[in-house]
């Protein structure tokens, strides 16, 4: 006996997979079309007569409104937002004949339920219904004693526009089971055409989503220029962590402060007594409510006040609950590069700037171009702006590759050399020699790649800063 069977054998056809989802599309369309056909069959009365579909209202019974009857005004209130615009729905109504027999001849005739009165085409509101202007001439005296005859609108009165549930249904029903068909047969398809829709909605929006933002950079930036309570509070919780007898100095490399209390980002190798608590390993937590500043007039308050004096903090941004991040700019170390979005990078260099301008007015700043086009950055006004400096004399900046933050040295800001884009052969030579190892130790700020940097942000077109030296994301004031 052969024991060997196949498809022919058992009766079966053999059908590609890409032939019978053709079918199965080709079935569903044709169900598709049948239903549009059949709404088009239910509504066709409606719309061969080529009526014009109007707004309306119907007046309703008093025990529908609490026992208030219906007026002009209520109803021009209701609908139109604007009670005064009443005088539009009495012109479009006067001498309308209804259903019962009356009319509306003056504004202040009562309304009987179930009168449909016309209303403007921008009225809008639960109350308001679609009805077709069946055409029919009507014309009815005015009030007694008024001598004058008026043609009312061109309507008798209207009939409810209405399509069929059934058809309705019916249709719904045909594009749910389009879509899971479609999805059934073509998944990855599908999947690509919802990607790409959704990059086209995000492509649309994001004008929106970027003025938005722009709006709330400013914000904070008003904020920052008017609020000097956080910068007094971020000192204070500084003063906490400088050295001691008992006690080597713990760097401090950022604050954030809220209402509720600070948190710092000290060196790995550091802790923070009670009452700080650790959040990693880096970050340490205290509430406000156990802060405290120590007593003036020892040793250690004049060691203090020194370090406080040598500490540059200035607020680089906003986290995501939107309180503000300080950063200490004596721990550079040298140069900050702040490259990515060329926009935001400016923003960035200009806050600092201003920063520094309201806590450490007069210091002196000295602006270098660089060979890349980049626009020239505004001094604040509170800097001391020096011309170009030249030529540097002192010692020669020694070579040091490959530092990072733990191996550090603290320097105060006494001076500032800002570069307005990424620095070409003779603006590096000039870092070098102002902000570099064995120069003027003065600080540097480049909007664009800056070799050699100790500390490197990255910006980004929506406003934010990463620096991920301290692992933190930052929205920066416009």
């Amino acid at each position: 006996m052969d024991t060997m069977s196949n498809g022919a054998d058992l009766g079966f056809e053999h059908r590609p997979a890409n032939a019978t989802a053709r079918v199965l599309l080709h079935a569903l369309g044709t169900l598709l079309a049948a239903c549009l056909v059949a709404l088009g069959a239910a509504t066709s009365a409606h719309a061969a007569s080529g009526d014009n579909l109007i707004k309306v209202f119907v007046v309703p019974e008093p025990t529908q409104t609490g026992g208030q009857p219906a007026t002009l005004q209520s109803i021009a209130a209701s609908t139109l937002g604007d009670p005064s615009r009443s005088v539009e729905v009495f012109d479009l109504n006067r001498g309308l004949a209804q259903k019962d027999g009356g009319a509306l001849n003056g504004p202040d005739d009562q309304l009987h339920p179930g009168w449909i009165l016309r209303l403007p085409q921008d009225a809008a509101g639960p109350e308001v219904q679609l009805a077709r202007d069946t055409g029919t001439q009507n014309t009815v005296s005015s009030a007694p004693g008024s001598g004058q005859r008026t043609s009312p609108p061109n309507t008798a009165w209207t009939t409810m526009f209405t399509i069929p549930l059934a058809a309705v249904v019916a249709v719904l029903a045909a594009i749910v089971l389009a879509l899971i068909t479609a999805g059934i047969v073509a998944r990855r398809k599908v999947r690509i055409a919802y990607a790409a829709s959704l990059r086209t909605v995000r492509k649309l929006g994001e004008p929106v989503r970027r003025r938005r933002r722009l709006m709330h950079r400013r914000a904070t930036g008003r904020r920052f220029a008017l609020d000097a309570e956080s910068v007094r509070r971020a000192y204070e919780a500084l003063d906490e962590f400088v050295p001691t007898r008992k006690q080597p100095e713990r760097p401090v490399h950022a604050l954030r402060v809220d209402a509720a209390g600070v948190t710092v980002w000290l060196t790995v190798s550091d802790a923070a007594e009670d009452p700080w608590t650790n959040i990693d390993s880096t970050r340490w937590r205290r509430p406000a409510a156990a802060g405290g500043r120590p007593a003036r007039g020892d040793t250690t308050a004049m060691t203090a006040q020194a370090s406080i004096t040598t500490a540059c903090l200035v607020r680089a941004g906003t986290d995501s609950d939107g309180e503000p991040v300080f950063v200490d700019l004596s721990r550079l170390d040298g140069v900050l590069s702040v490259s990515g979005d060329q926009i935001v990078a400016r923003d960035v260099v200009h806050n600092l700037l201003a920063e520094i301008a309201r806590t450490r007015p007069n210091t002196p700043v000295t602006v270098l171009r660089a060979t890349d086009g980049a626009l020239p950055i505004t001094v604040p006004t509170g800097l001391q702006q020096l011309p170009r400096v030249g030529a540097f004399a002192g010692a020669a900046p020694a070579s040091r590759q490959g530092t990072v933050r733990a191996g550090a040295s603290r320097r105060p800001v006494q001076g500032l050399v800002v570069v307005a884009g990424s620095p070409g052969e003779r603006e590096t030579a000039e870092l070098a020699a102002l902000c570099g190892p064995g120069g003027a130790g003065w600080t540097g700020l480049v909007c664009g790649e800056a070799s050699g940097a100790h500390w490197r942000w990255y910006t980004d077109a929506d406003g934010r800063v990463d620096i991920p030296v301290l692992d933190v994301q930052l929205t920066v004031p416009a």
